[in-house]
């Protein structure tokens, strides 16, 4: 029985995992994890864009393991904030990525903004780093954030972001449905076809 080729995905985050699982289901792939290797520490995010930050993460793991790297770094762009908190989305409100925290402080930045003009994009750059390759692909999706937490799906900034042409947040659709929209998903399904030509 052949075995199937292996990708590594630069991550810990479980919620990131499963979305992309999902994404990628039907690539004969085997699909690894930052997980699956504990003694790697995680990549200080030190570059000033998403694509420096993906890159970096992406060009560590797989010089550390030898393996095909992707890595994605995403986050909200929020148009009245001049675009914060952007690269620092996951530790707006400081460290440790306390969704909660980070939902409060944005929509604490946002009081008093009315809704036309709470405009928002989420941005996801996937960079992928192999054996003389390196690729990076985008997903964005616009939206607004609304003045109060909704649902209780998704993870992140999903409570409080309703996606262009949609009446509820992320975190009010099923995973299905976000799924098939998020920035995550656009940028992993440009990737997914990236994969398909570095694997055969």
């Amino acid at each position: 029985m052949t075995e199937l080729p292996e990708v590594l995905f630069a991550t810990r985050n479980q919620h990131k995992v499963e979305e992309v699982r999902i994404i990628l289901k039907d690539l004969p792939l085997n699909m690894l994890t930052a997980l699956d290797f504990p003694e790697i520490p995680d990549v200080e995010e030190t570059g000033e864009t998403f694509v420096e930050n993906a890159l970096l993460k992406a060009r560590t793991l797989y010089n550390i393991t030898g393996k095909l790297t992707m890595a994605d770094d995403s986050g909200l762009e929020v148009d009245a904030l001049d675009g914060a908190p952007g690269i620092y989305s996951a530790r707006y409100a400081g460290p440790g990525h306390r969704h909660d925290l980070n939902n409060t402080k944005l929509l604490d930045a946002l009081a008093g903004v009315p809704i036309e003009q709470r405009t928002a994009g989420f941005r996801s750059v996937v960079a992928i780093v192999g054996d003389g390759a390196e690729h990076v692909v985008e997903g964005v999706i616009r939206g607004h954030i609304t003045e109060q937490l909704y649902g209780g799906g998704g993870f992140g900034y999903d409570p409080i972001f309703v996606p262009d042409g949609h009446e509820i947040t992320f975190a009010e659709m099923s995973s299905k449905e976000k799924n098939r929209i998020s920035h995550r998903a656009l940028a992993f399904r440009q990737a997914r076809d990236v994969l398909q030509d570095l694997i055969g």
